[in-house]
């Protein structure tokens, strides 16, 4: 009698075919990619700084950023005009100091 409950029982085996397998590798990377987008996300949500103030500024005939970063100092009473030359420059990605009239900068309040 035992040898037919044995015959009788289902033998299933799971086995994937290549498509199959190839299914289940996309999904699982699917998986991970979505997993580290929204990580990545939240890290940068984090991690955000609030920009310096900066105000704007009409470049009049005869200013140079050597000036306008002394008024800026003098205004302030906080850095040393090199360091804002600088500033100025990396805000409005300035190659050089050649400024042209009626041209807007960005120039940091302090």
């Amino acid at each position: 009698m035992s040898a037919t409950l044995q015959s009788a029982r289902p033998t299933t085996t799971v086995r994937l075919t290549r498509r199959g397998r190839l299914v289940v590798l996309l999904l699982a990377l699917g998986i991970l990619l979505s997993a580290g987008l929204w990580l990545a996300q939240a890290s940068m949500a984090d991690g955000e700084d609030t920009p310096d103030p900066t105000r704007v500024v009409v470049v009049a005939p005869g200013e140079t950023l050597w000036g306008l970063a002394q008024e800026t100092v003098a205004a302030t009473g906080e850095g040393d005009v090199a360091s804002v030359v600088t500033d100025i420059q990396e805000l409005n990605d300035l190659d050089s100091g050649a400024l042209q009239t009626g041209q807007e900068l960005r120039v940091p309040l302090g």
